[in-house]
């Protein structure tokens, strides 16, 4: 939900630049509350979707609450209404909750947990399109000329690499009616880039894949989803991952916490795994 590992991708910019638990199992608080063993108080962005939402039916809010419930606690979400990316520096930072969700694994701001899942970029395409390979070369196909990608994302490093960034500008910021990225956190919505493919106006979309699961299962038009072989590197040879692990952050020195979620994570794994496959999220084996 935060970064996916686009830290890797931003020093590439820059450089170039120069079983789910029932409602009542969580307390919605707009401000923190002291910290309470009987609650785990989750830093939760609520205009996140299809990760975290106002209504707690985010999927991240759903194994939130699987492993609080496995803590033998319950999710006390604190909501923030910015986006997630904002949460470790405007919540967690300040102590006013405990726990970030869909973490990279390793993340040098936090102490993270073991991992929850793994899943990686895919290609959203619609069927009549065929198969469109596994390779990130596949987008080289001169039958895709319009891309659907979130800004600063591996997807975007795609396209350029690939020679066709320049092509597609305009349409990139078309998704976000031209807003002017320059002074404030703008991103195209996941569920914008299935509707793109799914109306014809994009050719193929690369995403996230839990970003887009929700959106392509609840689509009216059926759409093909391709897990993209790991096997992305620029043309100096900086290899760029698309395949990630995803944990959950705690300040460095709650390692007490830590260690209770990691032991939580492994209890609540069927239930955990039960809800993304709810979703619609394709999993890949973790590497831990």
């Amino acid at each position: 939900m935060i970064s996916r590992n686009w830290s890797a991708v931003a020093a590439v910019l820059v450089a170039g630049a120069s079983a789910l638990a029932a409602p009542g199992a969580w307390a919605a608080e707009t401000k923190s509350a002291p910290q309470d063993g009987s609650v785990l108080r989750v830093c939760a962005s609520s205009v996140e979707a299809p990760y975290s939402m106002k209504d707690a039916k985010g999927f991240e809010n759903k194994i939130a609450m699987v492993v609080a419930e496995a803590m033998g606690r319950k999710a006390q979400f604190v909501w923030f209404d910015k986006a997630a990316i904002y949460l470790v520096r405007d919540g967690l930072d300040k102590n006013l909750c405990d726990v970030v969700l869909g973490v990279d694994e390793g993340d040098e701001r936090l102490l993270t947990t073991k991992p929850y899942f793994r899943t990686g970029y895919v290609y959203v395409t619609r069927p009549d399109e065929g198969e469109v390979g596994k390779s990130w070369e596949a987008i080289r196909n001169p039958e895709f000329n319009k891309f659907a990608v979130r800004f600063q994302t591996p997807g975007e490093l795609m396209i350029k690499q690939a020679g066709k960034y320049e092509g597609t500008v305009s349409y990139q910021l078309s998704l976000v009616n031209f807003e002017d990225k320059r002074n404030k956190y703008t991103q195209v919505p996941a569920d914008k880039l299935v509707s793109e493919v799914a109306s014809g106006e994009a050719d193929i979309a690369i995403a996230f894949a839990s970003d887009v699961a929700r959106y392509v299962k609840a689509s009216s038009k059926p759409l093909n989803v391709t897990m993209i072989d790991d096997d992305f590197a620029l043309a100096d040879g900086t290899r760029i991952p698309l395949h990630y692990d995803q944990a959950m952050g705690v300040r460095k020195d709650d390692k007490d916490l830590a260690a209770a979620l990691d032991a939580a994570i492994s209890k609540a794994q069927p239930q955990i795994d039960q809800v993304l496959r709810d979703e619609g999220v394709p999993l890949l084996k973790q590497n831990t």
